[in-house]
């Protein structure tokens, strides 16, 4: 039982811990709000897509969704579209205007691109079905519910913690100066996980 615990703790930390939409996008509303339980919105709901995400890749249901070669596409098409707009907004983005009113979206909007950028990422999808979905595997019972159970605790704990992150930073770094450099990392990490669907997305044809 520990030892599935602790195996779902760890490739929860490997999968959640790189630099990438999600992240940033939950980090930056951290920033960027007035007060920080107006950043729980998004904070949940990232939450929320990672629990169905680690949910359907233990039952083993994302697998026989990805099975369809159509399907497949589609999803690695607009993820593609998608982690390119992304990637070039966040280049974009002015971290200054994050401590400015037009920065601090409305529960709504922050539930819906939160959404985005967790259910339209490909490359997210196939980790977790790839990962967490193949090692699930190796239990059953109590034990792969343990399993199941450790790696989303970490998914709550781990976008809780970033948006705390982001309050703290957007408290000290009033200039923008270190988020800015933290969005250009972030844009090119998008980039090269699109560049990645893009050679999967010409396998296939």
């Amino acid at each position: 039982m520990l030892a599935a615990i602790l195996h779902g703790i760890v490739l929860a930390f490997g999968l959640i811990l790189p630099l990438g939409a999600q992240n940033v996008f939950v980090f930056n509303q951290g920033v960027s709000q007035p007060k920080f339980r107006k950043a729980l919105p998004v904070v949940i709901t990232a939450s929320l897509c990672d629990t169905i995400l680690i949910l359907l890749a233990t039952l083993g249901v994302s697998v026989i969704v990805l099975s369809v070669p159509a399907l497949q596409t589609v999803i690695f098409t607009v993820g593609l579209l998608f982690l390119l707009y992304m990637g070039w907004s966040i280049w974009r983005s002015d971290p200054v205007a994050l401590n400015q009113k037009e920065g601090a979206m409305s529960p709504k909007k922050q539930i819906m691109i939160a959404i985005s950028v967790s259910l339209l990422n490909p490359h997210a999808i196939i980790d977790t079905v790839g990962v967490i979905g193949t090692s699930s595997l190796n239990y059953s019972g109590s034990e792969k519910i343990a399993f199941t159970t450790a790696c989303i605790i970490i998914s709550w704990l781990w976008f809780l913690s970033l948006a705390i992150a982001g309050k703290v930073v957007g408290n000290f770094d009033t200039k923008g100066t270190l988020l800015k450099v933290i969005n250009k990392i972030s844009a090119i990490i998008i980039w090269i996980v699109a560049i990645y669907i893009a050679v999967e997305l010409f396998k296939m044809f």
